[in-house]
Formats: structure tokens, C-alpha cells, sequence
């Protein structure tokens, strides 16, 4: 089988960057933004807009990827993201803008699914795996590279964040230059057949947990800043931390391919969430930046433990066919769980009631995933 090049997987690694920027770019200078842009009292949806965007069209980019390829739509994608992110500029009122914002998010979908797609066609096996480990590192990395930058930016004037969307115009010259056109299994896989029959968890099932997964996850990004702001840390500090739960998701994600030699998948999937309860019971009692720290660790391991390995399972359980269909349902599913995470705030209780109640939800899934691992492992060796 002929391998991608280097250059050609690092192009596709930057591309699955652009996920997470697509609302968390506009975070740091949130304010100056809302205010230029005319929409001062619904700032907070300059973030959670494209999210919503992905969820409508989702099943609308599936289909397109399916019909037209991945290649093809990812090319379309990417001229779309850039100039509709930075199109914004341009905009103004409520209406203009947040429909902007919608569409953007739509068109992430297709980047998010297309791209995913071509890694699944341009590696097998372990390979597969270790590259979409890689590709969830990459979408973390690409949250501290933008927020980071974006932050910098908006310090000097307003608008110059809203720049950082052409960067996907510097991407689509890399997928032109160093991706060819037609990958080597696309030969093997033409007649699109079923997989073979797997245990462990349906598709439906994969995607439940991953909107599961980022409501969990969201909620600690949404209540850190009001938890840590009550404690009297400043927003430098704030994002420090936010930052280092990302380079902690790195790490995880990193260890995906080696971590499941040694135990299921469906078992890994039940670590993280119970990191992720872990997580949240210490952000609920923390008093103090050592006490952060460690809950910080646990928000990161179960993050590139679970949203990795579940985006791996869709690819694994798809035929190549719906493989682009699929791939944007889990698409759907993440973005999903990321916009629930709009309606925490609404918890009765405040704060603290938000993390105890995303711990027992994280705890009640890692129950149902272990006791369903002993239930497919009793069957298969009375089979």
C-alpha cells in the first residue's frame, strides 16, 4: 500500500486544527468583537453559533462527501471557511452575523468530516488509529495555538483575530501540493461492503457517548472561568489552565494506540469518563491552583481518551460508502454535546451544582461501559 508522505499527513493534522478554532477563535477579544460586530447582549453566541451550525448541516456535509469525495469537498470546505470567518468583518446586527456564524459552523462539519475521511482511506490498522490519535492532538494544540494568538491579536485591534480563518486558504494550498487526489485503498474499499461484524458499542451508541463526552467536557471549559473568578484568579491564569487541560489531552491522545494493546476499547472509553468524574469532583471542592492542576489532569486524559478513539470507532464501524455520512453524524454528535454545554449556566445551584452533576453523569456512563464490556466478554466465551 502506498503511504501518504509526510508532508501530506502534517497538511491533514493543520486541517484538523481548524475544528476547535471555528468558535474558541473569537474567545479571548469576546467582548471588543461583540461590540464592533453590533451584538453586544448575544456575545456569548459568537462562540456556540458555529456549533449549532455543525449540528443542522451535518447530515447535509455527509451526503456531499459521500457523493462528490472527500477530496473534492474539502477543497470546497476550505474556501468557504476562510472567507466566511473572515467575512464577518463585513457584517453587523444579530441577524447578519449570527447566520454567518451558523454557516461557518456547517461548513466546519465538512471540513471536520472530509478530512477525517482521507485519513481513513490513506491508513489502515494501527496506522489508522495512530493517525486519528494524532489528529485529536492536533485539534487540541490547535485550540492553544489560537487562542493563544487570538488573544495576542485582538489586544492590538479588534478585528485582526477574525485573520487567523484565512490560515484554512495557507491549508487548502498544502492539500493541493502535498495530497494526492486519489488515495491507494480507495481500490480496496469501492465496493463500500459492511464491516465485519464487531463487539463492543453500535454507531448509535458511539455517537451517545460523544455528545455525552463533550457535555462533560464543556462544562468544566464554561464553568472554569466563573469557579476560578470567584477564587480571585485573574483571566491570565484562567487561560493557563484552560491551555494545560489541552496539552494534557495531547499526552492522552498520544498513548491512544499503545494503551489499547493492553485493554478494550470500550474499557478505555469507561477511563475516561471516569476521569472525567474525577475531574469534576475536584473542580467542585478545588480552593486553590494545585488542587486546578490536578483536576486538570484528569479533564485531559478523559478528553484524548474518548473523543480520539470514538472518532476511530465510527471510521472502523462504516463501510466506505457512508463512511462520509457516519463520520458527519459524529460530527453532529460532538458539536451536539458542545452547544447542551450553552444551557449549563441554567443548573440550579450555581457553580458547583454544574460539576457534581456532570460527575455523576460521567460516573454513571463509565459504570454502564464496564458492566456492558463484562456482559459482551461473558457472551463471547459462552458463544
Amino acid at each position: 500500500m502506498t503511504h501518504l508522505s509526510k508532508l501530506g499527513s502534517y497538511t491533514l493534522l493543520c486541517i484538523a486544527s481548524l475544528t476547535i478554532m471555528v468558535g474558541a477563535l473569537v474567545a479571548p477579544g469576546l467582548i471588543s468583537i461583540s461590540n464592533a460586530l453590533g451584538i453586544n447582549e448575544y456575545a456569548v453566541w459568537l462562540v456556540t453559533f458555529p456549533a449549532l451550525g455543525a449540528v443542522i448541516f451535518a447530515p447535509l456535509a455527509g451526503k456531499s462527501i459521500d457523493k462528490f469525495g472527500a477530496y473534492r469537498s474539502l477543497i470546497i470546505g476550505l474556501i468557504l471557511y476562510g472567507a466566511l470567518g473572515f467575512a464577518v468583518y463585513w457584517l453587523q446586527g444579530p441577524w447578519f452575523v449570527l447566520s454567518n456564524r451558523i454557516l461557518l459552523g456547517g461548513i466546519t462539519a465538512v471540513v471536520m468530516a472530509s478530512s477525517t475521511v482521507l485519513i481513513s482511506q490513506w491508513y489502515v490498522g494501527n496506522e489508522r488509529l495512530s493517525m486519528i490519535a494524532k489528529q485529536g492532538m492536533a485539534i487540541e494544540l490547535g485550540g492553544v495555538l489560537f487562542l493563544f494568538m487570538g488573544g495576542k491579536l485582538a489586544s492590538l485591534y479588534w478585528a485582526y483575530p477574525l485573520s487567523l480563518y484565512l490560515v484554512a486558504w495557507l491549508f487548502l494550498l498544502m492539500l493541493l501540493l502535498f495530497v494526492p487526489r486519489k488515495s491507494p485503498s480507495l481500490s480496496d474499499e469501492t465496493q463500500g461492503n459492511a464491516p465485519q461484524a464487531q463487539q463492543g458499542l453500535s454507531l448509535k451508541q458511539v455517537y451517545l457517548f460523544a455528545t455525552l463526552a463533550m457535555v462533560v467536557f464543556f462544562t468544566a471549559i464554561v464553568q472554569l472561568p466563573n469557579s476560578m473568578a470567584q477564587q480571585g484568579f485573574n483571566e491570565a491564569i484562567v487561560g493557563n489552565v484552560l491551555a494545560f487541560i489541552s496539552l494534557v489531552a495531547v499526552v492522552a491522545a498520544h498513548f491512544i494506540p499503545k494503551v489499547v494493546k493492553y485493554m478494550s476499547t470500550t474499557y478505555l472509553l469507561a477511563v475516561a469518563f471516569a476521569a472525567y468524574a474525577l475531574a469534576h469532583i475536584v473542580f467542585a471542592n478545588t480552593n486553590g491552583l494545585p488542587l486546578l492542576m490536578v483536576g486538570s489532569v484528569f479533564a485531559g486524559v478523559g478528553f484524548g481518551f474518548s473523543i480520539p478513539l470514538l472518532n476511530h470507532m465510527t471510521v472502523e464501524k462504516s463501510a466506505a460508502n457512508v463512511r462520509g455520512k457516519n463520520l458527519s453524524y459524529f460530527t453532529m454528535a460532538v458539536f451536539g454535546g458542545q452547544f447542551i454545554t450553552s444551557f449549563v449556566e441554567f443548573i440550579p445551584g450555581g457553580v458547583a451544582a454544574s460539576f457534581y452533576t456532570s460527575m455523576i453523569l460521567a460516573a454513571l456512563v463509565a459504570i454502564v461501559l464496564v458492566i456492558k464490556q463484562r456482559g459482551s466478554h461473558l457472551d463471547s466465551q459462552t458463544a
